[in-house]
């Protein structure tokens, strides 16, 4: 039997995983089409710099709560093999996978802002065409969207007997 403090302690760094997983989500996406929307190179890098801090703190959220999610599997009474379990394992797969990959293109972006700024360039073509990169934005807005089914899936527990 598994000592109560131990699953608590399990639950808080998971939670705490969590909550910086979607803050760092919330955060680069803001930062991301707040970008999108300025005039200067400079700002733009700003800007950018300041999503990067977000899509830090959302490897950081994956890593925590993947990491103590998987633990509260193996403390609690779910166990793998339950489905919104595997589902929630296979979504956290799917947006650190899908928003590496969206990720790129914003990364290029700001790199080319911060050289565009250092020179005292306005905001280039190639630039304007990284931020608009559609492909890029699918792929972001479609894991902020796996994450936030997971968020239902830790919530609602479908199929688990109400606790």
């Amino acid at each position: 039997m598994t000592p109560a403090w131990l699953y608590d302690l399990a639950l808080c760094l998971h939670l705490l995983g969590a909550f910086t997983l979607v803050s760092g989500t919330v955060v680069a996406i803001v930062g991301f089409e707040a970008a999108r929307r300025r005039t200067s190179s400079s700002e733009i890098a700003l800007v950018l710099g300041l999503a990067r801090v977000g899509a830090l703190l959302v490897v950081a959220g994956v890593v925590f709560a993947g990491a103590f999610g998987l633990w509260l599997v193996d403390l609690g009474h779910w166990g793998y093999g339950t489905t919104w379990v595997d589902a929630a394992i296979g979504l956290l797969g799917l947006v650190a996978v899908v928003g590496w990959a969206g990720g790129q293109r914003p990364k290029q972006a700001r790199k080319l802002a911060g050289a565009l700024a250092a020179q005292g360039l306005p905001p280039s073509t190639e630039l304007r065409a990284l931020l608009g990169d559609r492909i890029a934005l699918v792929l972001n807005y479609l894991a902020a969207a796996a994450l936030l089914a997971i968020v239902v899936l830790m919530v609602v527990k479908p199929g688990s007997p109400h606790q």
